[in-house]
């Protein structure tokens, strides 16, 4: 059975691309709806890479500036793997002006259904320098039996 991404939503799609038009645009994004486009554009940017060994399937996200306890990783069920969080904006000061504002900021939410042959009770997840890294160990194939032999006498 194949891993499949969980979130692939042709709206949030269409939101993220309506996010990136050029510069001279961007007086059209002042409305209300404006909010919603960037938030979904963090949560439809989050990365995935998904990498598969003989031993596991690795999920390695990019998550620049986030403490790992800003970060959740769950099972829903038995295989429905989870990665989610929020970037928070920093605290205004009311003495500073921000020019520009490009780092995403919002809810993120990556679901990815897993495979049948995963020891969910084994998953681990570690960060290391805004990357997240989570082994999901397969279990290990059955040692192939030896055909039993057994010597018939010969009357």
């Amino acid at each position: 059975m194949a891993l499949t991404p969980f979130s692939n939503d042709p709206l949030l799609n269409s939101l993220f691309r309506l996010s990136h038009i050029p510069d001279e645009f961007s007086t059209l994004f002042d409305a209300p709806t404006s909010r919603f486009v960037k938030d979904s554009h963090a949560m439809a940017s989050t990365a995935v890479d998904v990498k598969e060994t003989p031993e596991a399937f690795k999920f390695i996200a990019d998550l620049p500036g986030l403490k790992k306890e800003e970060v959740r990783v769950q099972v829903e069920g038995k295989n429905l793997l989870t990665i989610s969080g929020e970037r928070s904006r920093e605290v205004k000061d009311e003495t500073e002006k921000y020019h520009r504002v490009e780092r995403s900021t919002g809810k993120f939410l990556r679901r990815f259904r897993l495979p049948d042959n995963v020891e969910v009770d084994k998953i681990a997840a570690s960060t290391e320098n805004g990357v997240l890294t989570v082994t999901v160990p397969k279990f290990k194939p059955p040692e192939p039996k030896k055909p039993a032999v057994v010597d018939i006498p010969i009357n």
